[in-house]
């Protein structure tokens, strides 16, 4: 790019970028940084644009690109599937480069606003290109901008590979999980007209304060604080609430601590084993509409179903049209993320985590009393110990520092759950964690004793009335027949057993999205529908969608 850039400042102020003279091109002198080389920048970026190796599917993240310089190159080199994602945290120095970018027309070259957080441009980058586009994330630093907020950069470049691991892992559950997702939430439609509103939940839990529980081993030592007091052994003479995870149901239960509500979301049987034992316990369940349909009949409560749109589908669209989708939350990735969601949907009081550990110990996954630990104990013997070292070491662990300052263990996985946490409620001011051996969540953190202070000493919050409203058995009976007459068109039109113009064959796909949106090379994606291998695949799909909604 050779031509003369926009002219800034030639002020000696130090509140204004001051432009300087280069041999070939030109520098940007600003808060007493030559932020471009004062000999020839042009030269510079160039050079290390040809160092670069570039690579397919790959995000480019580019601080501060002030001129432009070298981007042009780049362009040049990159693939159709690749792009630049220029970031300026400063004010003054991102209008000179969105008038210096204008002239690089190219569709794969972006300029975002970094000076409110790193949030709105993980937004920005999510909107624009998806959650799968790319399979890395690569850091360009062409100016010596980039020093102005280095920690702002740096930060937004983590949290970007976080959102793309993330995104990509999302890919592969819906890929496994996607089907089993919708034919459960075809499953669990007949029990909307049976499901207590969540707007009836916020009556009951008022301006309480609530203890969210998770499984992690940090739990046994608050629970067996609680315990002592008869006042928590009911509901009713509880001057707080409890929410908490189906995991951590029989650590509750063998200190006979009656949760408010338990958060279920597992798709799959192997969460069942949580209620072993819980036959008649008739605690209220919050199922999501996706999770195994055996798991209503466990408690013998209340149910409460909420949903969790895991990809977009125009199925949640009609069902929201028809008044029949039940309260939503983002997919979080994790049943005590979701926990921690829904207290803080249902109650206007403090919140206090606990169990939430993200990490473990050597002889310790989850809480006394919880299905592992149960298991646990039930291998001991002489010739196998408690310590699992097979799992306490295996490959990717690693030794994290804990809220206390401790050393502790922890895996990818569960430290990925922990970044989610933080993005998702660090800046909750409701939201409290408790001190232990836990990973940092990003919040605020209450000693055990001032924990249960606030959660004893709480005033009376008595239940306020509530009706909840009604979902007729007819309004879902009528939504299955709409479903099904549009599976049994895309059956005919797909079996040549009816002919239809390419718009309304593409108009059904469309439609019945849920037939097709865990194919691998569908993720994210709009249907083919001149793809013969595609249209045979989704004719397999029909009949068992069929045999579900009859």
């Amino acid at each position: 790019m050779t031509s003369s850039p926009t002219r800034i400042s030639n002020t000696s102020s130090e509140d204004a970028p001051r432009q300087v003279s280069a041999r070939r091109g030109f520098s940007v002198f600003y808060k007493n940084k030559a932020l471009l080389s004062l000999i020839d920048p042009i030269a510079q970026a160039e050079r290390l644009v040809a160092s670069l190796s570039v690579s397919a599917k790959t995000l480019y993240v580019c601080p501060s690109p002030l001129y432009a310089y070298g981007l042009a190159s780049l362009l040049e080199r990159l693939d159709a599937d690749s792009a630049v994602l220029c970031v300026e945290a400063d004010e003054q120095l991102f209008t000179l480069a969105r008038e210096a970018l204008g002239a690089l027309n190219d569709s794969r070259l972006c300029l975002v606003f970094a000076g409110r957080g790193t949030a709105p441009v993980r937004i920005f980058v999510k909107n624009r290109w998806g959650s799968c586009a790319f399979r890395r994330v690569e850091l360009l630093r062409l100016t010596g901008g980039w020093q102005l907020f280095p920690a702002l950069y740096e930060e937004l470049l983590a949290a970007l590979r976080r959102d793309l691991l993330t995104g990509l892992s999302n890919a592969l559950t819906l890929t496994r999980l996607g089907r089993l997702y919708i034919r459960n939430a075809v499953r669990n439609l007949p029990l909307l007209a049976h499901s207590l509103s969540f707007g009836a939940i916020a009556a009951r839990f008022g301006a309480a304060p609530v203890l969210v529980l998770g499984a992690g081993p940090s739990l046994d030592a608050v629970l067996d604080c609680l315990a002592p007091d008869p006042a928590v052994h009911a509901r009713e003479t509880r001057p707080f609430r409890i929410v908490c995870v189906d995991t951590s149901l029989g650590a509750l239960r063998a200190r006979d601590i009656p949760p408010d509500l338990v958060v279920a979301l597992e798709s799959q049987h192997w969460n069942l084993r949580d209620f072993v034992g819980l036959g008649g316990w008739n605690a209220p369940l919050a199922m999501d509409l996706s999770a195994l349909p055996a798991t209503k009949d466990t408690l013998g409560g209340e149910l409460a179903l909420f949903a969790t749109e895991w990809t977009p589908l125009r199925f949640f669209t009609r069902l929201k049209a028809a008044g029949l989708m039940p309260e939503t939350f983002p997919p979080l990735g994790s049943v005590g993320l979701s926990a921690v969601a829904i207290a803080l949907r249902v109650s206007v009081g403090t919140l206090v985590v606990a169990g939430l550990d993200f990490s473990f110990t050597l002889d310790h996954y989850h809480a006394r009393g919880t299905p592992s630990h149960r298991e646990l104990l039930r291998r001991q013997n002489r010739l196998n110990s408690p310590i699992n070292a097979a799992a306490a070491f295996r490959a990717g662990t690693f030794i994290a520092r804990s809220k206390s300052g401790l050393p502790t263990r922890s895996d990818p996985a569960l430290n990925t759950y922990r970044n989610l946490f933080e993005d998702a409620f660090s800046g909750e001011p409701r939201l409290y964690d408790i001190e232990g051996p836990g990973l940092s969540l990003g919040l605020n953190t209450l000693s055990i004793q001032a924990t249960l202070a606030l959660l004893r000493n709480a005033p009376p919050a008595p239940a306020k009335p509530f009706v909840s409203p009604r979902i007729e058995a007819s309004t879902i009976s009528n939504f299955i027949q709409n479903e099904v007459a549009m599976l049994h068109s895309l059956k005919a039109i797909l079996c040549g057993d009816r002919s239809a113009s390419p718009e309304e064959r593409e108009h059904l796909l469309l439609a019945c999205d849920y037939l097709w949106a865990h194919f691998p090379d569908r993720a994210g994606k709009a249907p083919l529908a001149t793809d013969i291998s595609f249209l045979k695949r989704v004719r397999m799909e029909i009949d068992p969608m069929l045999r579900l909604f009859s």
